[in-house]
């Protein structure tokens, strides 16, 4: 056979193949993600009250809903498995007020990991002034992420891991408390593995580039809170092409061990507590705790120390008073320190069978449900991506080891950390969702002196992925958007990508 025989054999080849079903579909391109809008839910006044608005601001909540569109996105559960099965991501779109100078589209992500992002453009709007200004040049996308919400889901019952006797926590009660958390961590894990081994960070990251996709978007700026912060990172890492600006507050760690990150968190807690004892002393007059922040660390040791050893029980209160109670009110932050002073102070003078009145406002037991009330934080999911990312899930000797040495080196607020084994007994694998750097404008929001997201987790992300530092001098959790004059200089960012070096925060 010649090389022109040859070449027409190979042609009549390909042409019988073309035309064999299993070839074409072979060839089919599959068609990309699109959203499936549908009207937005209906909310009463008493459900957008519980949502945090306040009476007055009802009307504006609902103007903003008659704006906002909703919708779904079907996305794969395995995204190495882009045929396999398929579930839904609930998203909405606020669109930019001014058209002729829009910039693109913000997409706003939520913090937890398990906490609903679907109502955050109209909440972002309803945060203040400054943040509403932000839907002038960009469109608001929200999301409910995999697992949460509106979107596809499961329980568990992970139960509280078996709550200790008030009091000292024992090693015979640390240990049944250890044994009951593995007991429900393995239950859950084994209840539908195939989907809560999917719970991932960088499978909603996967997932919310699809979202861009059917949004129509060819790139996204991010405004990441708390877990959201995490998520853009990764997102940013994986889709450096696609990413525009990003604002991170509240920065995480570029590791996710949740053994260090207790550890971080809680030595921060008992830095920030001498803040809280010196203002406290500054205000002695009405707090008698003492006059100096030493007296006031003194006393408030010595008052856990008081209830640990002989817990109060009152009739108000579902669950007696005890030091951990007392360790709670002292690594409050900053905006809840007369609240928690008036409360400490209380509860030193209580005598009657019912609690102070500040006291049960902090400790009393949440109200009925309110009806209609959408989830805005999925626990189950929250478990299954911490868990599933978390390499250290401690063994028992590990973890009553940490939890002596936090109670003895942290005596105003190690109590309030209990023993930290939130993952123990977890049966799924371990998955990465690792950061790296990625090309773009970067801005890592970090607070000064807040535990939820250390400092210097913000100043190692920046060594690991770069960015712009923007220092917010409070102790409050993702408190920049909240602030007038940081949310000034987050609209300023996204509007012009330049920003300034930080602001004051919350006092």
């Amino acid at each position: 056979m010649n090389h022109r025989t040859s070449l027409a054999a190979l042609l009549a080849l390909a042409v019988l193949l073309s035309h064999h079903p299993a070839a074409a579909n072979a060839s089919e391109t599959r068609p990309g993600p699109t959203v499936d809008w549908k009207p937005c839910p209906e909310y009463s006044d008493e459900v957008i009250r519980a949502l945090g608005m306040s009476e007055q601001q009802v009307p504006a909540f609902r103007a903003q809903m008659k704006r906002l569109r909703c919708g779904t996105v079907s996305v794969p559960l395995d995204h190495a498995d882009p045929g396999g099965r398929q579930i839904s991501v609930a998203v909405t779109r606020l669109a930019a007020s001014d058209r002729a100078r829009r910039i693109g589209a913000v997409t706003v992500l939520p913090g937890g990991p398990g906490n609903s992002g679907y109502l955050d453009p109209v909440r972002m709007m309803l945060r203040n002034e400054q943040m509403a200004r932000l839907n002038e040049r960009y469109d608001l996308i929200g999301l409910d992420p995999r697992g949460v919400n509106n979107s596809t889901k499961v329980a568990c019952e992970l139960g509280p891991g078996g709550m200790p006797e008030p009091g000292p926590l024992t090693e015979e009660t640390a240990r049944r408390i250890y044994n009951a958390q593995v007991a429900a961590n393995q239950a859950c894990g084994d209840s539908d593995p195939a989907f809560l081994g999917r719970l991932t960070t960088e499978n909603v990251a996967r997932d919310l580039d699809l979202i861009r996709t059917a949004m129509g978007e060819r790139e996204l700026s991010l405004l990441g809170l708390s877990w959201g912060s995490w998520l853009g990172m990764v997102y940013r890492g994986m889709f450096p092409g696609r990413t525009a600006r990003v604002f991170l507050d509240s920065v995480p760690p570029p590791w996710t061990r949740l053994d260090e990150h207790v550890k971080g968190s809680a030595q921060a807690a008992e830095r920030n507590f001498g803040r809280m004892a010196a203002w406290l002393a500054r205000n002695d007059g009405t707090y008698g705790l003492g006059a100096t922040a030493r007296q006031v660390r003194d006393a408030v040791v010595k008052l856990g120390r008081d209830y640990d050893s002989r817990p109060r029980t009152f009739t108000d209160l579902q669950r007696p008073i005890d030091g951990s109670a007392i360790a709670d009110l002292a690594r409050r932050n900053s905006t809840e320190w007369a609240r928690a002073g008036k409360a400490l102070t209380e509860l030193r003078d209580a005598t009657g069978p019912t609690a102070p009145p500040t006291v049960k406002e902090l400790f009393a037991s949440m109200g009925a449900p309110v009806p209609g009330m959408p989830e805005t934080l999925n626990i189950t999911m929250n478990r299954a991506v911490k868990c599933n990312e978390d390499s250290s899930r401690v063994g028992f000797p590990a973890a009553w080891q940490a939890y002596q040495q936090r109670v003895e080196r942290l005596p105003a607020t190690g109590r309030a950390w209990g023993l930290g084994v939130e993952c123990a007994g977890w049966p799924l694998p371990v998955r990465d969702s690792p950061v790296k750097r990625g090309r773009g404008s970067l801005v890592l929001s970090g607070h000064l002196h807040e535990f939820m997201s250390v400092y210097d987790w913000t100043l190692q992300t920046r060594r690991a992925i770069g960015g712009t530092l923007y220092t917010v001098a409070d102790d409050v959790h993702v408190s920049a958007t909240r602030v007038p004059d940081c949310a000034a200089d987050v609209v300023a960012y996204f509007d012009t990508g330049r920003i300034d070096r930080g602001c004051p925060g919350m006092s």
